[in-house]
């Protein structure tokens, strides 16, 4: 495993501060190794795509996103699951990123995808939404270990609202440690 920095750029699809899925990210946060750098980005400020509006220029907001994208060693996608879908935002940013879409930042960029549901999916069908949108923008999609945390109300602690289910930590280890070697592997072709 390297020890050389990783700037990981992590989005949650659910805009909600005290989301099960924001929850889950932190989590993975204190789990990820100590050279990890993660840089969070707020879809709340990201505009509905428009092509008026694209074809005068990104929105500020538009623009930071892309760049933390580009940036990053890797992007980690934690998402919750509406109607058996993607969250509009998330579908919105990653509609913004995929443009031009010749020269886009999510082309060759390794991505991983997790998730977490009160229901027993564990957010199955949002995160093959996500793939289906990363495979047509050729992202490099971490095919597994996959993180599909259903029931996962039950998975937190009722006194700080943390995840502690230990069955779930170590399985989220497990996803972080892949990710850093599935990172390594473009980072080593790249030279």
């Amino acid at each position: 495993m390297s020890e050389n920095k990783l700037t990981i750029t992590a989005i949650c699809g659910s805009l909600r501060e005290g989301s099960f899925n924001r929850r889950v990210l932190k989590a993975m946060e204190k789990l990820a190794p100590k050279h990890w750098e993660i840089q969070h980005v707020d879809l709340s400020m990201i505009p509905l795509f428009n092509s008026d509006i694209e074809s005068q220029g990104d929105p500020q907001s538009v623009a930071e996103f892309k760049e933390s994208i580009r940036q990053a060693d890797g992007v980690l996608i934690v998402t919750p699951e509406y109607n058996m879908g993607i969250p509009g935002v998330l579908k919105n940013a990653l509609d913004w990123a995929s443009r031009p879409g010749k020269s886009s930042v999510l082309i060759e960029k390794p991505f991983a995808i997790a998730g977490a549901t009160p229901g027993g999916g564990g957010t199955a069908q949002s995160q093959a939404q996500v793939r289906q949108t990363l495979l047509a923008m050729n992202a490099y999609t971490m095919p597994g270990p996959k993180v599909l945390i259903g029931s996962v109300h039950e998975k937190m602690n009722e006194t700080t609202g943390e995840l502690d289910d230990e069955s779930t930590l170590r399985h989220l280890e497990r996803f972080l440690t892949a990710f850093e070697e599935w990172i390594l592997v473009f980072k080593q072709t790249q030279k």
